[in-house]
């Protein structure tokens, strides 16, 4: 990796140990099934982007991910500690809603360094699905040239009036990178943020299926035995 791969300032060090983090501790409430990690080039400029249903996705992905990755993470967490270690390990605060290019410019700088930014294109937490889709994700990947990866999550969210589960099982999906459309304009910037939506959305699906496929046989096996 070259060096420009996290921002000015994170630490290579304590990044390796956010990773670790995520690697270990991160995971070990749930019973986490990652399908298709295969797929995640160990090299070049990529934009991932995912559906965003909790706190978890990006911390999960962040020690799933067989190499170094920059989220885009909402300006309120970087706060005290938190937000110390955060900046350290190369994330990057962005303000939703408001006109502030300083933080898509920095994720430009990483991924033309061949580095890989992560991006929830919703822009905020919601039900999982991808209903609605914000134009950085596609702006970044235009502006670098960097393909896109499209990623799955689900179980991650645990549903309105239930109580606290005991080991939830969360399942990750990776996709196949893909490059989007690269027609100018904001007409261009609508079409390309429309296909990763959409890209989200099929890769969503699909790991719904996955999902019942295996519930089908572990009922199958357990009647079995």
């Amino acid at each position: 990796m070259s060096a420009g791969d996290l921002p000015e300032g994170a630490s290579r060090r304590l990044h390796r140990v956010g990773r670790w983090i995520g690697k270990t501790f991160v995971r070990l409430p749930y019973r986490v099934r990652v399908h298709h990690l295969d797929r995640v080039p160990r090299t070049g400029p990529l934009v991932l982007v995912a559906n965003h249903s909790s706190l978890l996705e990006a911390p999960l992905l962040f020690g799933i991910l067989p190499r170094n990755v920059v989220f885009l993470v909402k300006h309120e967490l970087f706060r005290g500690p938190l937000g110390w270690f955060l900046r350290r390990i190369g994330q990057i605060p962005v303000r939703r809603g408001e006109p502030d290019r300083t933080p898509l410019l920095a994720a430009v700088r990483v991924l033309r360094a061949d580095g890989l930014v992560g991006v929830f294109p919703e822009g905020t937490r919601g039900d999982g699905e991808v209903s609605n889709a914000q134009h950085g994700a596609a702006w970044l990947a235009r502006t670098s040239g960097a393909r896109l990866l499209p990623v799955a999550c689900r179980g991650t969210h645990r549903p309105a009036g239930q109580g606290r589960r005991l080991l939830p099982r969360v399942d990750v999906l990776f996709g196949e990178p893909v490059t989007l459309p690269v027609a100018k304009g904001r007409a261009g910037l609508t079409a390309a943020t429309e296909q990763v939506r959409n890209e989200l959305v099929g890769l969503i699906a699909e790991l719904d299926g996955l999902i019942a496929e295996t519930s089908e046989s572990d009922d199958a096996r357990g009647k079995r035995a």
